[in-house]
């Protein structure tokens, strides 16, 4: 099966052998080619993506460390089975969904950094506490690290709780706390690029498409008590939204 490629982006930092690898990649997760098929000969795919044999060869390479594909002299490129999506999680709209998103998460419990910083905010009409404690950590499923989180906890909430902040997840722990009343949650969503340092974290390549969260949780008073960035995997995560009839 082969597939029309979209013009690459000449003007753009990423070089097009790389522009080349990730359209590949990503055509090889939506199942275009499954195990055992052979990609297109390299002359097909320099036309198609309108580029050198030269960057197709690149390109390639790159897959084959990813291990999706192997190349053979005489037989051409064929596709292992390892393109297999993992299976996507849904970013829920109410907190009981959300909750249950992470009954299977494990964090790592050792933080990849962690202090005393007020997290970057847009402008929301709540009342911010002097200080936050921040932890940032991954969440592993299926023994893949998916999300890289950063949580801003407001620092008289997390001395008080500390120890359970530190190995639960925040979210339930959060709603277990006897006497905390909460007021309003919300989130918001955009689609970007893997930085250098969830590339490294997340065991991904540089440019990938991330998707990413940023959660809110005040208390009753409309005090800031929670702030969340968070960073998914292009290929575990899914949005699903209800529409209403």
């Amino acid at each position: 099966m082969t597939k029309t490629h979209a013009g690459l982006d000449r003007n753009q930092p990423l070089p097009l052998y790389f522009q080349v690898y990730q359209t590949l990649r990503s055509q090889l997760m939506d199942g275009i080619w499954t195990a055992g098929d052979l990609l297109p000969p390299l002359p097909e795919l320099a036309k198609g993506f309108n580029v050198s044999i030269v960057t197709i060869r690149q390109a390639i390479d790159l897959l084959s460390k990813d291990g999706l594909v192997v190349s053979q002299r005489g037989r051409g490129t064929s596709v292992t089975a390892k393109q297999t999506q993992n299976k996507p999680l849904h970013l829920e709209s109410t907190f009981g969904e959300l909750l249950k998103l992470y009954e299977d998460d494990s964090p790592e419990l050792e933080p990849l950094d962690e202090g005393i910083s007020s997290p970057l905010l847009p402008a929301i009409d709540v009342v911010i506490p002097p200080s936050f404690y921040y932890i940032s950590r991954a969440h592993v499923r299926d023994k893949i690290r998916y999300c890289l989180i950063t949580l801003y906890l407001e620092e008289g909430l997390f001395r008080e709780n500390e120890d359970a902040f530190r190995n639960q997840l925040a979210l339930p722990v959060l709603f277990a706390i006897d006497g905390l009343e909460l007021g309003r949650a919300w989130q918001t969503l955009q689609i970007e690029k893997a930085d250098h340092r969830v590339t490294n974290i997340l065991n991904i390549q540089l440019g990938d498409p991330i998707a990413r969260v940023r959660r809110y949780i005040t208390d009753k008073n409309d005090k800031l008590i929670y702030c969340a960035d968070v960073h998914y995997r292009h290929d575990c995560i899914q949005y699903m939204m209800e529409l209403n009839i």
